[in-house]
C-alpha cells in the first residue's frame, strides 16, 4: 500500500469534529417537533445500508456496465473498504473529498466513509483543481478520492497538486491505476481488507453526515452540512412520493453526487426501497436509451437540455426503434422546463412527466401522480412536507398576493439553518428566524404548486449546472491583460442560459482563444468557461456607481461573440 507520509508541509488538521460554531443546527423546539411528527427517526447512514442489506440481500443494488452488486455485496464491500481506510489513517470525523463519476466504486467509497463516521465532501466529476483546492481546504480534508482517467482527463496529476497545496491533505486514493509508485497515490483496490468491526462508528443521527455544495452564487461554492436525520427524511419521503419499490430500476444519467439524482428520490431513494440503480457513463440518447431498453429502466432524472435531446432522438428515430415501454416516469429538474417541451414527454416517450424543483440546501418540490396535466406541464410542483414553510415576499420581505412573483424563502425539517463556516454569508442568506433565502423568484398557485420564473441571485444556470459569476470573474481578472470583467447570463433555447463575459482590457486586449486557454490552465471546470466573450471600453453603471448587470444582459448581441 502506498501513502503520502505525514510531514511538516502537511500537518494534521484540527479539529476533526464539527462543532456547533461551524454550523447551525435546528433549534431544539423545531427538532423536537420534527421528531414528534415522525420525520426524524434516528436512522443513520451506516444503519441505512445495513438494514437494506438484511432485508433485500439478494436484490441487485447497483449496475455499472458488467458490474452487478447485490445489497449484501455492497454492504460487505463497504465494511471491507472502511477497514482499509481506517488502516490508512482515515478516522471518525475526518472529511474526505469524493471526486468520482457514476461508477460502482462511488457507492463503495461513500458507504465505507459512512461506516467509519468520516464525512464525504461531494465534488462533481467536472470539477478541476480550482474547485478541489477550495473544497479540500475549506473542509480541512485529510484525503481525496478520485479516478485515474475520466472522460479523457487524467485526474492523478491534478490530485497530487491539490495534496501538495492543502495542509493536512495526507492521502490521494485512486479508483483505478494510481500510476508510478513514486507518485505516492494509493490504489483503491489495495485498501480492501478483511472487515474489522472495531473500526466501525455509531454516529449521532443529529450530527453532520456529509457536505454538499451550494450553487456558488458568490464566488466558489459554500459547503452545506447535512445531517443523518434531515437528509434521510427527505430520501424516505421522496421515495414514497415517487412510488418506488423493489421493482424500481433507476437510471443515473446525471452525476449522482448532485442532490437531484442523489436524493430526489435519486439513488438513495431507490436503495431505501430495495430497487436497482443503473449507472450511465453519460446522458446521451445513444447511451441512455440503450440502457433503458436493456435494463428495463422504470424511472430516471434529467435536466431540460437532456430531456429535449431524448425527445428529439425518439421523435426523429435517430437511435432506431428502442423499446422504452418499461419507462414509467421521467423526472425533469435542475432548471425550468419549457412548457412546449413538457407537453411532448408523454406522447413521445410514453411515460409520465414529473417536474422537480429543489436545492441542495433543502427544500424539494414535486408534481405528483394524479395531478392534472396542466399542473404537471406548467408548474414545478409542491413541497415534500407539511412542515415545509414557504414565504413569497417582495424586496422588503413583505408577503406578495398569491399568484404574484416574489422571492422564495423557506424553512423546514430538511432545509439547513446555515452554511459551514460562513457566518458573514449566513447573515444575509438566512433570516433572523431561520428562513433560507433561496434566491429564486416564484409564483405560488392556490394548490401550493410553485412556478419558478427566475433568479434574484447573481447565478447562471447553464443546463442545470450552477455557475457563480463572481468566481469566473475572479479567474478572468487574474489575466495580466484584463482590467475588469463582468459575467452575466444570456438566454439560450437549448441550455436555458449561457455565460457571456464582458471584459475591459488593460491595453491591448488578449485574443479570445488566449483568454479561454488561460482559464482552462487555471483549472476552471469546463462548464464554467464563458460561452461568449465581448471586449468593451466600459460597463454600464447604476446610480450608485456599481456595474449594472441588468443593462449588460440587455446589451447582449444574440449573434455571439463581439
Amino acid at each position: 500500500m502506498t501513502s503520502h507520509p505525514r510531514g511538516d508541509a502537511n500537518p494534521a488538521p484540527t479539529p476533526r469534529t464539527i462543532s456547533e460554531g461551524d454550523w447551525t443546527p435546528w433549534p431544539k423546539d423545531f427538532a423536537d417537533t420534527y421528531r414528534e411528527a415522525g420525520y426524524w427517526t434516528g436512522e443513520t447512514f451506516p444503519d441505512f445500508l445495513r438494514e437494506r442489506a438484511t432485508r433485500f440481500a439478494g436484490n441487485t443494488a447497483v449496475v455499472d456496465g458488467a458490474t452487478r452488486w447485490t445489497y449484501a455485496e455492497l454492504d460487505r464491500r463497504a465494511d471491507s473498504l472502511a477497514t482499509g481506510l481506517a488502516r490508512l489513517g482515515v478516522a471518525e470525523g475526518d472529511r474526505v473529498v469524493v471526486h468520482l463519476p457514476n461508477t460502482a466504486a462511488l457507492f463503495e467509497v461513500v458507504f465505507a466513509l459512512f461506516r467509519l463516521g468520516a464525512l464525504p465532501v461531494y465534488s462533481l466529476p467536472a470539477h478541476r483543481r480550482s474547485e478541489l483546492l477550495h473544497l479540500a481546504a475549506t473542509a480541512e480534508a485529510v484525503a481525496l478520492v478520485t479516478s485515474d482517467v475520466h472522460a479523457g482527463f487524467d485526474c492523478r496529476p491534478m490530485a497530487a497538486e491539490v495534496r501538495a497545496q492543502v495542509p493536512g491533505l495526507q492521502h490521494v486514493v485512486v479508483a483505478g491505476d494510481p500510476g508510478e509508485p513514486s507518485g505516492g497515490l494509493t490504489a483503491l483496490a489495495e485498501l480492501r481488507a478483511e472487515p474489522d468491526p472495531a473500526v466501525l462508528a455509531a454516529p449521532d443521527p443529529g450530527a453532520v453526515a456529509f457536505f454538499q455544495l451550494s450553487g456558488g452564487t458568490t464566488g466558489l461554492p459554500k459547503l452545506i452540512p447535512r445531517t443523518h436525520d434531515d437528509y434521510l427524511y427527505s430520501v424516505r419521503a421522496s421515495a414514497d412520493i415517487c412510488g418506488l419499490d423493489t421493482d424500481t430500476v433507476y437510471l443515473g444519467v446525471l452525476p449522482v453526487t448532485h442532490n437531484f439524482p442523489m436524493s430526489s428520490p435519486g439513488f438513495l431513494g431507490v436503495l431505501h426501497a430495495g430497487g436497482t440503480v443503473v449507472l450511465a457513463p453519460d446522458p446521451s440518447p445513444a447511451t441512455a436509451l440503450a440502457l433503458v431498453e436493456s435494463e428495463r429502466v422504470t424511472i430516471t432524472a434529467v435536466v431540460p437540455p437532456v430531456a429535449m435531446l431524448w425527445l428529439d432522438a425518439v421523435e426523429h428515430g435517430s437511435q432506431g426503434q428502442r423499446d422504452l415501454s418499461s419507462l414509467r416516469m421521467l423526472q425533469v429538474g435542475g432548471a425550468t422546463f419549457p412548457e412546449e417541451a413538457a407537453r411532448r414527454v408523454t406522447p413521445v416517450l410514453g411515460c409520465t412527466l414529473q417536474q422537480v424543483f429543489g436545492m441542495a440546501e433543502g427544500l424539494v418540490n414535486y408534481t405528483r401522480d394524479g395531478d392534472p396535466a396542466e399542473v404537471v406541464t406548467t408548474t414545478q410542483g409542491r413541497p415534500i412536507s407539511d412542515h415545509d414553510e414557504i414565504l413569497v415576499v417582495d424586496d422588503q420581505d413583505r408577503p406578495v398576493p398569491e399568484g404574484e412573483p416574489g422571492h422564495l424563502l423557506t424553512r423546514g425539517p430538511y432545509t439547513i439553518r446555515g452554511y459551514y463556516r460562513a457566518p458573514e454569508h449566513n447573515a444575509t442568506a438566512f433570516t433572523a428566524d431561520g428562513f433560507y433565502r433561496t434566491g429564486d423568484i416564484v409564483r405560488r398557485h392556490p394548490g401550493g404548486n410553485l412556478v419558478v420564473s427566475g433568479r434574484a441571485k447573481d447565478q447562471i444556470n447553464r443546463g442545470g449546472e450552477k455557475i457563480g459569476a463572481e468566481e469566473v470573474e475572479n479567474h478572468i481578472l487574474a489575466h495580466p491583460a484584463v482590467h475588469d470583467a463582468s459575467v452575466v447570463a444570456v438566454p439560450d433555447a437549448y441550455l436555458g442560459e449561457r455565460t457571456h463575459a464582458y471584459v475591459i482590457a488593460r491595453g491591448q486586449a488578449p485574443a479570445r482563444g488566449e483568454l479561454l486557454a488561460f482559464l482552462r490552465e487555471r483549472g476552471l471546470a469546463a462548464y464554467k468557461i464563458p460561452d461568449r466573450v465581448s471586449f468593451v471600453d466600459s460597463f454600464p453603471a447604476t446610480a450608485v456607481g456599481k456595474t449594472s448587470k441588468r443593462d449588460l444582459r440587455g446589451s447582449t448581441d444574440p449573434s455571439g461573440d463581439q
